[in-house]
């Protein structure tokens, strides 16, 4: 009879079945390790990186953002990954679109960008609107024409603690007087909210804000000003 041979034939066929799927399975999983270590690795470095870096005031050029992996599912196309820095808000966009304005319509092609945190770093943008000739236009563009990106960048700027502002921008007002700028005026609390001191008539300006001692003194007292406000007061 040949039941014992058909038996031998199928156990055999089947144990090599059982290795194929296992050497297929294994190397499967060797696969997977091989390609999840540098995605690892990839992640960690990115953990581990400073972004204090990104921290440069409000005109600065700001770091290049590293995209984020968009996860997908089965059968769907992979998302675009975003070019927004991680945790950016629509503060952000909007500064980036007003920043976009004054270099393509504003008249400052160099104008820098904002810091990560949305604000412009504004050590760097007067240091832009010092160069002879270009400090006209140098907050909205030439003739206002960035103007509304402005007002939109204000609209959605996160809310402060108005007293810490007052308190900074007094610290400020102080540091000023105390190098040399005497006519510097204190801010003041209205409505709840605090309005920058500076130039006792900025209608009619009385303090040379191009004169070395002013420059001086700016640079002296810059740290006394809260992120966002370097460029109210």
């Amino acid at each position: 009879m040949s039941f014992p041979t058909t038996t031998a034939s199928t156990t055999t066929t089947t144990t090599r079945a059982t290795t194929a799927t296992a050497t297929t399975a294994t190397a499967r999983l060797r696969l997977a390790a091989f390609v999840a270590v540098p995605v690892l690795a990839l992640s960690v470095a990115c953990v581990g990186g400073d972004d204090t870096a990104g921290t440069k005031g409000h005109g600065a050029i700001a770091d290049v953002p590293a995209a984020t992996d968009t996860p997908t599912t089965a059968g769907s196309t992979p998302a675009t990954p975003s070019t927004r820095p991680a945790g950016k808000s629509a503060f952000y966009d909007a500064q980036m679109t007003f920043v976009r304005c004054m270099r393509a319509k504003g008249g400052y092609k160099d104008y820098p960008d904002p810091k990560l945190s949305g604000h412009l770093d504004w050590s760097k943008v007067n240091e832009l609107g010092s160069q002879p000739g270009r400090n006209q236009g140098i907050k909205a563009g030439k003739n206002n024409v960035c103007v509304d990106e402005l007002q939109a960048v204000m609209a959605v700027e996160p809310e402060r603690d108005q007293q810490k502002s007052y308190e900074s921008m007094l610290a400020h007002a102080q540091c000023m007087r105390d190098n040399g700028v005497s006519r510097f005026t204190n801010p003041v609390m209205s409505g709840g909210n605090a309005m920058p001191g500076g130039d006792p008539n900025p209608a009619s300006p009385v303090i040379d804000s191009d004169s070395p001692a002013y420059k001086k003194a700016r640079e002296a007292c810059a740290p006394k000003l809260l992120d966002g406000l370097d460029g109210m007061q």
